[in-house]
């Protein structure tokens, strides 16, 4: 299911232009500009997925890893349809209990990772998969996500059913052939094996802490990029 129609590259440009024109204070060029060691992850406007496999229910549940929590928490919880985002800890042995400090070492197998409760009747898993890509997480890059390299900043889906899996699968080779990134996708499919939510700090933590560096440095441009490209897909209240 797609609310807002694919746009070309010249267009994305432009609408990110518009941000920078526009003044806001989330200026995605200056931000780039100012990081001499990493570069914020690129939004590019992702293709709309060829297979989406639609699901039933007033509820389904998706899992997402793509570097720190935070950024990934906080574009979900402003897409249209969705309820609940949860940070958390994914893709690491059942049995592990593990913390913020434990799962930062990049030897618990965890990665940081958001639950995503959403409602399929108003926006599909392949629609949450063109966010992601298009301004959550960088695809290209294995183990590293802008400044955080490790293990536990991978990006990863962690599909919930077949029909997750085979749209996942699907886009990820959509996206491979699509030319829109210079490497080739290294995102993976895994199982996720068990999630547990991270410390109540972590939660709802880009809406609480604007001001955080962190958030403006690296999360605010996401949010404002994801404004911007797919605005039909965006509400102002963030889900909680």
């Amino acid at each position: 299911m797609e609310t807002t129609s694919d746009v070309g590259e010249k267009a994305m440009r432009s609408l990110l232009a518009a941000i920078l024109l526009a003044g806001q204070g989330l200026a995605l060029a200056a931000f780039s500009a100012s990081a001499p060691a990493a570069a914020a992850e690129r939004p590019r406007l992702a293709p709309v997925p060829a297979l989406d496999e639609p699901e039933t229910g007033r509820n389904a549940t998706a899992y997402f890893a793509g570097g720190c929590f935070w950024g990934v928490e906080g574009v979900f919880s402003h897409v249209k349809g969705v309820k609940r985002v949860l940070s958390g800890y994914g893709g690491g042995p059942p049995e592990m209990r593990v913390t913020y400090d434990r799962v930062g070492t990049g030897r618990t197998g965890y990665a940081e990772a958001v639950r995503v409760i959403y409602d399929p009747a108003e926006v599909s898993y392949g629609t949450l998969l063109r966010i992601f890509f298009s301004v959550i997480a960088d695809p290209t890059t294995l183990d590293r996500q802008g400044p955080d390299h490790g293990t536990q900043y991978r990006s990863a889906l962690f599909p919930q059913s077949e029909a997750q899996a085979r749209t996942a699968q699907a886009y990820i080779a959509q996206l491979d052939e699509s030319g829109l990134w210079d490497a080739p996708v290294v995102t993976r499919t895994e199982a996720v094996r068990r999630f547990q939510p991270a410390e109540t700090y972590h939660q709802d933590f880009m809406r609480k802490n604007p001001d955080h560096p962190y958030i403006r440095r690296w999360d605010a441009p996401k949010l404002a990029a994801f404004k911007a490209l797919l605005p039909a897909l965006y509400k102002p209240a963030a889900s909680p």
